[in-house]
C-alpha cells in the first residue's frame, strides 16, 4: 500500500481553505490502496505529522496533538499529495523541494506552478499563445511611494472602468478589488500592493464566471463546465467560501454546445501552454454583452472543499472525487517515471 503524504496548511493567507481542502482529500482517497499521511504546515512555517481526528485539521485544533516533522522524511513517502493554496504552496517553491528530495508528487511542476500562480507571468503567455485573456497593466510595489498617480495614469490611458485590481501572487480572490474611478483605483493598488510587489490591473469584464477543469500529463482531458453567478459584485473570498453567499453556482453551465467546446478547447490550450501535469482548474469571463470569451486564470492547486467547482464539474462527467483523486496520484507517478530520476529503491508504479 502507497504511503501518499498530504501536506495542508502553510504560510499563505489561504492557510485555512488548504486545511479544509485536505480533509476532504483525506476522506476521499481510497484507503484500499493507499495510506494517507498527514503533513500539517503551521502559519509560522513549523512541519508537523497529525494523526488525530479529521475534523480537527478544519477547525484548527489538529496543531496540539501533533508531532514534530521534518521534511527530509519526505523521502519516506511513495508521493506527496500537496494541499497548500497559495504562496509556498502552489507557486513552484514546495514543488521545488519535491523535486531536490527526488519524490514522487502529484499536480504541476515547478514551471506551470510558478506560472500560473503569477498572474502578470501566465497573462502574458497566454497573449503569445494567441488565447484571449483581459488586456491589462504591471504596477510594482516600489513605484507606489512616488509615482502611485503616474501608474493610476497608465491605467487609465489603456484601460477603462470598471477594472480589477489583483496581487500577481495571491489566490482565492485574496487582495482583489473592482474599482470605478480614480479613487478607487488608487485603493485598490494600494491594498494589493499589501499581499504582493506585483499588481495586476485589468479590464472589468460584465461577466457569468465560468469554470472547467483539466487532468492528465502529456494527454490532458477536461471536464463538464460550471458557471458562477456571485450575488456580490464579483466572486470573492467570501463568495467562495461561504455556503450562504447567495452565489448560484450551475454544474453543468447553462451554455450552448459550441460554446462549451470552445470553452473546454481553450481551457486545455492554456493547460499546454503553461506546461501543466496532474490537474488545474481554468477560470473564464463570459461577457454578457458581446459573447466574447476570455481566460480569467489558471489555478494549479483547485479547491476541493464541500463548495469548490472542481470535484462538482468532474462529477458531472463521470469521475467521482475517489477517482479523481486517484488519477491525480496516477499522473503524478508517470510525470515522475517521464522525467528520467528514479531514486534507488523506487518502485515503478
Amino acid at each position: 500500500m502507497d504511503k501518499i503524504g498530504i501536506i495542508f496548511g502553510g504560510k499563505s493567507t489561504e492557510h485555512e481553505v488548504s486545511r479544509v481542502s485536505a480533509r476532504s482529500v483525506a476522506e476521499a482517497i481510497n484507503k484500499d490502496k493507499h495510506e494517507p499521511v498527514l503533513i500539517g504546515i503551521t502559519k509560522q512555517g513549523e512541519w508537523k505529522k497529525f494523526s488525530g481526528p479529521l475534523s480537527e485539521m478544519a477547525d484548527g485544533s489538529w496543531e496540539k496533538d501533533a508531532e514534530p516533522f521534518s521534511p527530509g522524511q519526505l523521502k519516506d513517502l511513495d508521493l506527496i499529495f500537496p494541499v497548500l493554496h497559495g504562496k509556498y504552496g502552489e507557486d513552484g517553491t514546495i514543488q521545488g523541494l519535491f523535486e531536490m528530495l527526488h519524490v514522487p508528487y502529484a499536480g504541476c511542476g515547478v514551471l506551470a506552478s510558478s506560472l500560473a500562480m503569477d498572474k502578470a507571468a501566465s497573462k502574458l503567455i497566454f497573449q503569445s499563445c494567441g488565447l484571449p485573456t483581459p488586456d491589462f497593466q504591471l504596477i510594482l510595489r516600489e513605484e507606489l511611494s512616488d509615482h502611485l498617480e503616474e501608474a493610476a495614469d497608465r491605467c487609465e490611458k489603456t484601460l477603462v472602468y470598471p477594472m480589477f485590481v489583483k496581487p500577481a501572487n495571491t489566490g482565492s480572490s485574496v487582495g482583489i478589488s473592482k474599482v470605478r474611478d480614480r479613487d478607487e483605483l488608487r485603493q485598490g493598488i494600494l491594498e494589493a500592493a499589501r499581499f504582493d510587489r506585483r499588481i495586476v490591473v485589468e479590464n472589468g469584464v460584465d461577466a457569468l464566471e465560468v469554470e472547467t477543469g483539466v487532468i492528465g500529463n502529456d494527454r490532458p482531458e477536461c471536464a463538464a463546465v460550471g458557471s458562477i453567478q456571485a450575488a456580490r459584485d464579483f466572486y470573492d473570498y467570501t463568495a467562495k467560501y461561504t455556503e450562504d453567499s447567495g452565489t448560484v453556482i450551475q454544474v453543468p453551465a447553462q451554455l450552448d454546445e459550441e460554446l462549451s467546446s470552445q470553452v473546454r478547447e481553450t481551457a486545455v490550450k492554456a493547460y499546454q501552454a503553461l506546461d501543466c501535469a496532474g490537474c488545474a482548474r481554468v477560470d473564464f469571463l463570459l461577457d454578457k454583452k458581446t459573447g466574447e470569451l476570455f481566460i480569467n486564470e489558471l489555478n494549479t492547486l483547485p479547491g476541493f472543499t464541500s463548495l469548490s467547482m472542481f470535484p462538482m464539474i468532474w462529477k458531472e462527467q463521470g469521475v467521482g472525487f475517489t477517482e479523481l483523486i486517484d488519477r491525480i496520484i496516477d499522473y503524478g507517478y508517470e510525470r515522475f517515471q517521464d522525467s528520467g530520476i528514479k531514486p534507488e529503491g523506487f518502485l515503478n508504479k
